[in-house]
């Protein structure tokens, strides 16, 4: 499979399950850099008035999509944090660094999680 058709897969894959949310997209950009490298900025309004932000850097490396970067970022109509998922390297303690979860009254170690599964808990606890 040549890159851009990973980039080009993943990108379908991501809007199925943003059409299965009960949520709008205020902005939606996919951005193909290069046959290798992609961003991808999201921003949905779901119906009780919460708020995602997808922000990701992708790169096709070995014929395997990875992320460069990313910012998940889900909160309340009143602003309140949910959950934010990134890998800022900002809390070099963790064991999982530089990858993390903020919630409303900590941070904890984790993995990157894959946005499919993201976009899963976004709906989940916006019900």
């Amino acid at each position: 499979m040549l890159p851009h058709e990973s980039l080009e897969r993943y990108f379908a894959e991501v809007e199925a399950s943003v059409a299965r949310l009960p949520a709008y997209a205020e902005s939606y950009a996919e951005e193909i850099l290069t046959a290798e490298r992609a961003n991808l900025r999201i921003r949905l309004r779901f119906e009780n008035g919460a708020l995602l932000e997808i922000n990701e850097a992708l790169i096709v490396e070995n014929g395997t999509l990875k992320s460069l970067g990313y910012r998940y970022h889900f909160q309340r109509a009143n602003n309140e944090l949910i959950f934010r998922y990134d890998n800022t390297p900002h809390f070099p303690d963790l064991p999982s660094f530089p990858h993390h979860k903020h919630l409303r009254d900590a941070v904890v170690a984790t993995g990157k999680p894959d946005l499919l599964d993201v976009l899963k808990e976004a709906k989940t606890k916006s019900l």
